[in-house]
Order: C-alpha cells, then structure tokens, then sequence
C-alpha cells in the first residue's frame, strides 16, 4: 500500500480500513443513490470549513441527484445545445421543448449539479416569460440555500439577469402567457414583479452574511442592479458582478432573447423601495470597525461598493444631512463634511487606511466617483490636494489620485499640477503612464496650456535625452539584452503581464498626446528618430501600440514631409503588416490619408508601390481574415481588372469639401486647361457618370487609333 502523503490523507486511508472491517447493516437500503464526490477533498474541506449550502439556520440543504440515465440524457442536451447542429429551427424548439419537459420537477437536482447546471443555465437563457417564472416557482423556499450553492449560484444569477426585462414589459401591460400550456395545468399567474419581491422576503433573513459569502455576494450584486433599473450590458457593471474565474455560459439564440434586458430599464416603484431596505438591511448593525474589515475582504468589498453607489443615487445625500436619516454614506465618512478637516476623526482615518489598500482603495475610487458636491469639496481640500504629489507617485492610491483629477475645477487642477509637475521623471521612471494621460486630459479639457508645457517638458527629461527616446521609453521597447536580464530576475509571464499593462498605459498615452496641438510635435519628431524595426514593432505588437500610428497618420502635421517619411519606412514591410493582426489597421489607414495637401499627405505613388506589393502576395493575403480585410479595403480586385477604374477611385480621397458658395464667391466658367468632369450640383449620381464618361471617351480614342 502506498504511503499517504499528508496527515489528512493519512487519516482518510485509517477511515476507510475501519469501515471495510465493519460489518453491513442488514437494514441497509441497496436502491438508495448515494452523493457521488464532484469536487476533489481539498475543495471537499473548504466547502465544509466556509459552510457552503447552508441555510440561515446552519443546516445543510441536500436537493438529490439525479438517476445516471437522466444525467446521461441532461448531458447528451447540453452538448447538442452547445453544438447548434439542429438541421432547422423547428426541430430545435420541438428538442428544447422536450428538454423542458423532462427538466420538470428536477431543476433543483439541475442546478445543484455539478455536470449538468450549466444546461439549466442555458435552458434559462433560451426560457420564455412562463418558463422562467415556472423556474421562480420551482426554486421558492429554496434560494436561500440556492445562492449560496457553487454551481446553483450561477443559475440564480441568470434567473435574475434574464428576468429583469420581464419586469420592465409588464409595467406596460400584464399580457398572460397561456401558449401550449394544458387546460388542468392552467392557474392564476403571478407578475414577475411579485416573484421578485416574494425572492427578496426569503433571503432578508440573510441579509448581513450573503453579501461577503464566496458565492452568495455575486447573486446579491446582479439582484441589487435588477432592482435598481442600472443597465445590466455597462462595462463597470459587469466588472462587479462577475468573477475573474467565471465560466461564460453561452447558447446559440440566447442574445436575441436578452434584447428586452440592454440599456436601461424602467422598474416599479416597489423595487426602489426594496432597495434602499437591502442597503439598511445590510448595513444596520455594522459600526465603524465592521465596516472597515467589510471594506478590505474580497467578496464583501464589491458589494460595498454597489450598495454605496446605489445609496447615493437612490437617497440623493447631496440634499441631506446626517439627521435626515442614517445612509452608508455617513456610516463611512460619520460626521462628514465637518469632521473630514480633522486628521484624528473617524472619516479622516478611514480615508487614509483605506486609500492605500488593495482593496479598500476600490471603495474610495467609489466614494470619489459618485459622492456629492459637498463632500468632495471638502475631501478634496483637507485629504488629496495637500497629499496629491505622494498619492500619484503610489501604484495603489495613484488609482484614487486619478478619480480626483477627473472631478477637479480649473484652479485646483493647476494647483495638482503645479505640485506634480516637478516629480514627472519620477513619475515616468515608475510607469504612472496612466497619470500622466489623466493630467493631460484634463489640461486639455479645462484650457491649461501653460501646464501642458511643464508636463511636457518633464516627460522629455524622463523618457530620455533624444528624441526617440520618447516612444522606447513609453511603449517598453528596452534593449534586448535589459530583457533578458529582467527576464532571469522575475517570472516570464508575470514580467510579460506587467508590460503588456504598461505598455498600454504608455501608448494611451502618446496617443492622448497627438489630439494636443501643442505637444504633438514632440510625438511626431520621436516617431521621425526611430528606426523602422521600431516602428514595425510598434504597428505590430498590440492594439493600442498600433492606434499611435494610425492616429499620427490621421493627425495634420507642421513638417510637410511627416506622413511620407514614415510611409517610406514602412515600404519594404507592407506584407508582413497586412497579415499581421494589428499591422493590417496601419495599412487600411495609409489609403485614408489623401495624396495632396500642406499638413497631412501622403504622395499617390506610393500607394500604387503599396498596392503593388500587395498584388504581388495577392495569395497570401487570402489566406487569413487580416489580408483579406487589406485587400478588400485597397479594392485588390479592381487594381487587377480596370487599373484606371481603381485610379480615379483613389484619387477620389484628394478631392476635399468645397466651401459654400456665399463664402468662396461666385465661380466662373471652367478654363480650357481643366480637366473634364465637374461634380454636378444636386446630383447623387454623379460619381457614376464620372466613370462613364471616362469609358466612353477611351472607347473612342482606341477606335481612333485603329482607324
């Protein structure tokens, strides 16, 4: 027998030889399925240690399972589900229909399964108005314990998100669905406004353990955004609800289905209500030391930040004071704005504790974000503008540090930046790229010039002393053997996250720099002293390395030569750009750039030497999705049948918009030494006739010169 190799495993291995040696009960019932193990006995042991499926009064929910035919036959759907190989839609709805009704009084055991929950979560997806409030019905009595389950959890989840718009339709008129429903199963149907309020009543109990629970506090954050009618398809909002490690269950059709529930959605009132009970609920019993450990765990801190969020635009605290009645505004910051001005009060210590927290600093980049006038005026004079020269030098409060800039007067953000300015090198040697971008935005935004110049200047002297220092610096183009040895000292893929992350901070950067019209000449001289291997780099590395160049070919420049040289640069690397992921962008953006012009051109024979080589790996560009989006946007195929046709087509980019009439003056009649066509006024078609008279007149010089 092998030896165990920890004490647990010791221990289990003396468990099981004792029980072998124990004789059977005779009472024993042999047709009873026992739980099979779904998770190995590490996961096993945290389960039991966190207390998962349990319900409020500690004991274990246990839902069965399900016989091996029917969990062959639930597993056999999802992947024909997932697959989408039914040979017409009509047969797809006849097999869900079946699925469904074999789902039916199993969909706890659905849920609470490990192999077949993600099918109840596209059967959810794909559910109509009844069957999801036939789901609501089957889970009453039971969320409690659902919620907190591992795989149940994401069930509730898509229960509620796909349910929100219901809500929503039905405040227009309740129309009863009876489609296919039998005359004996026929009952009064319940709105899903009541199936909601009677879910929330079954989990009140709960209230104060779920929203830091594993599982649990991601089901109550997607409730809290139903509830409050928040777009459920934003990008912050999905960031709060999901995990990093969610799985993304998705079927074919189920996009169509969820239409109702994008942009925002109109809620009754009986919601608003409920959730500014959740946040009471939540937060009633908590002082000041509770909420501080809430702030900092893992799961419990997200929440907080939704139930803040949703305090402060539901309770509207900028018209209240604290004796209006207790928010969670004034449970953080007790006092406020009057004691924030005290270094030694409750609200100036949170602040400070939680501002250089990993985690409590999220809270404070929400505090910032959505707290009122009042309160931010004065956490803005007593905490972060005396302090705002150490926060952006930090890599965890430079995140907070930035939400203040953004809400900054003119006269405060002078006063930052004259603070700042002198630590640009610093701030340029530790990568606060994402800083630096914020400082420029605003500058621009709020009409500072002069503090664009000192941001500038300090960019320069911390990127290098040449001009091409500018892009290496920003964009992480270090030498080749500085990589190595970073390489060696720290992990490769943890150096390589951290430099993609810098990189795009970097790049964002540069790029925010070219829509400045007075720092871009620095930019544009940095793009000119690089080498083209930089610059083949930088249109191929990533997404936001590229975007600088295609801005730089869409920004006007000073230095006439601009544009061209860096096409030029670029000539003998067309190919390889035009199957390149990101390069194939760079490409499309040359033939935008016109071939005349005094800021902005770029000469008409280089692109023909650019479509050229295009023509000459005309079969490698077919190959993949990125040469064939070059070829389709040079028009390929007309450069290889009517060359003249594809000619005047490009030239077409040259011709700009002319001024109105009442400002250019009358025009005279065309000279004899124009050239033949001129745009007709009012004619939409005109394009068209263009080329047909082209081909009319070549008809009749070829007949001339045969005769």
């Amino acid at each position: 027998m092998p030896k165990p190799r920890t004490k647990r495993g010791a221990g289990r291995e003396e468990r099981k030889r004792k029980r072998r040696e124990e004789p059977e009960p005779k009472d024993s019932n042999d047709n009873e399925s026992k739980r099979q193990r779904t998770t190995d006995e590490g996961q096993e042991f945290e389960d039991e240690a966190t207390g998962i499926h349990q319900n409020g009064f500690g004991e274990k929910e246990f839902f069965g399972m399900l016989a091996e035919e029917e969990q062959e036959y639930f597993r056999r759907a999802d992947e024909l589900l997932e697959l989408n190989q039914f040979p017409t839609t009509e047969e797809r709805d006849v097999f869900l229909l079946n699925v469904y009704k074999e789902a039916e009084g199993k969909e706890l055991k659905l849920a609470s399964s490990q192999s077949c929950s993600r099918l109840m979560e596209r059967l959810i997806q794909l559910a109509n108005t009844a069957q999801k409030k036939h789901l609501f019905e089957s889970f009453a009595g039971h969320f409690l314990s659902l919620v907190q389950h591992r795989f149940a959890s994401h069930c509730c989840e898509a229960l509620f998100l796909r349910s929100a718009g219901v809500v929503s339709q039905e405040l227009n008129g309740f129309v009863m669905d009876t489609k296919g429903a039998d005359v004996d199963k026929q009952k009064p149907e319940a709105s899903m406004e009541e199936l909601f309020l009677v879910t929330l009543d079954e989990l009140e109990g709960g209230l104060g353990y779920l929203v830091t629970d594993r599982f649990a506090s991601h089901t109550m954050r997607v409730l809290l955004l139903v509830l409050s009618g928040r777009p459920l398809d934003d990008s912050a909002a999905k960031t709060l609800v999901k995990s990093k490690n969610k799985e993304n269950i998705s079927v074919a059709g189920g996009n169509a289905v969820d239409e109702s529930n994008k942009g925002v959605r109109e809620v009754p009132e009986s919601f608003m209500m409920a959730t500014k009970k959740i946040i009471q609920d939540a937060t009633a019993g908590m002082d000041s030391t509770s909420l501080r450990v809430m702030a900092t765990h893992p799961m419990g801190n997200p929440t907080l930040q939704l139930l803040l969020e949703l305090d402060l635009t539901l309770n509207k605290a900028d018209k209240k004071d604290e004796s209006s009645g207790p928010t969670l505004l004034y449970q953080l910051l007790p006092g406020a704005p009057k004691t924030l001005s005290d270094d030694s009060s409750e609200a100036s210590q949170f602040i400070n504790s939680m501002i250089y927290n990993q985690i409590g600093s999220r809270l404070v980049e929400t505090l910032i974000t959505h707290a009122p006038g009042k309160i931010f005026k004065s956490l803005n004079q007593n905490v972060f503008l005396p302090r705002i020269q150490g926060y952006v030098r930090n890599d965890i409060s430079s995140y907070a540090a930035i939400r203040v800039l953004n809400r900054l007067s003119k006269e405060d953000l002078v006063t930052a930046v004259e603070q700042i300015a002198p630590t640009t090198p610093q701030l340029v040697e530790k990568s606060r790229f994402n800083v630096l971008k914020t400082l420029f935005d605003r500058c621009s935004a709020r009409g500072a010039g002069d503090e664009i110049k000192k941001l500038m200047k300090g960019l320069k002297e911390g990127a290098g002393p040449t001009p091409a220092d500018l892009i290496i610096t920003l964009c992480g183009f270090k030498d080749e053997e500085k990589e190595k040895k970073e390489k060696k000292q720290k992990g490769v893929q943890q150096l390589s996250k951290n430099e993609y992350a810098i990189q795009c901070h970097g790049a964002q950067l540069l790029t925010t720099i070219l829509a400045i019209p007075g720092p871009t000449k620095g930019v544009q001289e940095s793009l000119l002293a690089i080498s083209p291997e930089h610059l083949v780099r930088l249109a191929t590395t990533s997404m936001p390395t590229v975007t600088v160049l295609t801005t730089a070919l869409a920004t006007p420049s000073s230095n006439p030569a601009f544009h061209k040289s860096i096409v030029s640069s670029l000539l003998p690397h067309v190919s390889q750009l035009a199957n390149s992921q990101f390069g194939h962008n760079l490409i499309n953006a040359i033939i935008e750039v016109p071939s005349k012009g005094k800021e902005r051109s770029i000469p008409f024979h280089m692109k023909e030497s650019i479509m050229g080589t295009l023509g000459q790996h005309e079969a490698e560009l077919r190959d993949s999705w990125m040469g064939r989006s070059v070829w389709r946007t040079w028009k390929g195929d007309t450069w290889k049948t009517k060359r003249i046709d594809w000619k005047f087509w490009m030239r077409e980019v040259d011709v700009q918009p002319e001024p109105p009439a009442a400002a250019k003056g009358a025009r005279g009649p065309k000279s004899k030494g124009g050239k033949g066509f001129e745009k007709p006024q009012g004619d939409d078609d005109w394009r068209e006739k263009r080329f047909k008279n082209k081909e009319t007149s070549e008809k009749a010089e070829n007949i001339e010169a045969e005769q």
